[in-house]
């Protein structure tokens, strides 16, 4: 055999090795893949996982990722009363594997990046301006919901599937925050004073209730006098025996006469003073309360 034909059967093989090497290509788990051709533009069959045919240099492969992706878009917008409110989302989104055909040819490998954003701005307006600032909060759930639901339907008009949509933060203005802040303060002031106000009007009560106690003890102690003057006496021994009793504990040795022990039982202008002065207040007693 020549030189030639050795060399010519070098080249065969060759080409069959590099024709087999580029006849196939492999889809990786989580994907599919579409082929252009040369001649007639995109196929409409859609390549699942595995190993595939192609013509090499006639067929270029376009694998597509169909997993679900995460992406977190942010959107400033107005509430119904006029403030702004700045959301984030975070949307898992996947493309529709049935029509990753319709996809290339009318948006291209960055469908996220060229329907998400818009999409997702276009819904939140519509949805947050339906809303007043503090009902965003206490109904913040509710809005989710609507969220959702809306942009899902509006994310299969692009062939795009969304897996799940949740908003992950919600903030104000600087200047509607402090003005939440400076309510909730007055309001905790207001509470305050009114626990100040209840505590004043107790006191006065109890000052009330004291008074009219005291007030009853005096006439008590007034008819008790005036009806047996002999009351009088009693006290007097239990003064007595009171400081008779903190005498003899103390270590000092002192004389006490029975006017100072209160123990004068021949003097009796000091008792009938005090009995009348007891029996004047008793009546003047009786007669503030007639008069209330």
């Amino acid at each position: 055999m020549s030189m030639s034909s050795l060399g010519k059967l070098g080249l065969l093989a060759l080409g069959v090795g590099y024709g087999a090497l580029n006849c196939f290509y492999t889809v990786e788990g989580g994907h599919r893949s579409i082929i252009f051709s040369r001649i007639g533009g995109l196929q409409e069959k859609v390549y699942k996982e595995g190993l595939n045919f192609r013509v090499p240099w006639l067929h270029k492969p376009i694998i597509y990722d169909i997993r679900a992706t995460p992406r977190r878009i942010t959107s400033p917008t107005g509430s119904k009363d006029l403030q702004t409110v700045n959301i984030s989302l975070r949307v898992l989104s996947r493309p529709d594997p049935n029509s990753l055909v319709t996809i290339s040819r009318r948006l291209g490998g960055d469908f996220n990046e060229r329907v998400l954003p818009s999409i997702v701005n276009e819904i939140l307006k519509s949805v947050v301006a339906q809303f007043n600032a503090s009902q965003l909060i206490t109904q913040r759930q509710l809005v989710s919901n609507m969220v959702r639901e809306q942009l899902v339907e509006r994310a299969r008009d692009f062939n795009i599937i969304l897996e799940d949509v949740a908003i992950t933060d919600l903030s104000f203005s600087p200047q509607y925050t402090a003005a939440v802040e400076a309510k909730q303060v007055a309001q905790q002031e207001a509470q305050r004073a009114a626990i100040l106000v209840e505590k004043a009007v107790q006191e006065r009560q109890q000052k009330i209730v004291q008074a009219e106690g005291e007030a009853r003890a005096a006439t008590l102690l007034g008819e008790a006098i005036a009806t047996n003057p002999g009351y009088l006496k009693m006290r007097r021994i239990t003064a007595a025996k009171n400081i008779s009793g903190t005498v003899a504990r103390s270590n000092n040795k002192m004389y006490l006469s029975a006017d100072s022990l209160f123990l004068n039982i021949r003097e009796t202008s000091g008792d009938e003073t005090l009995f009348n002065l007891s029996k004047e207040a008793a009546e003047k007693v009786t007669e503030q309360e007639a008069e209330q």
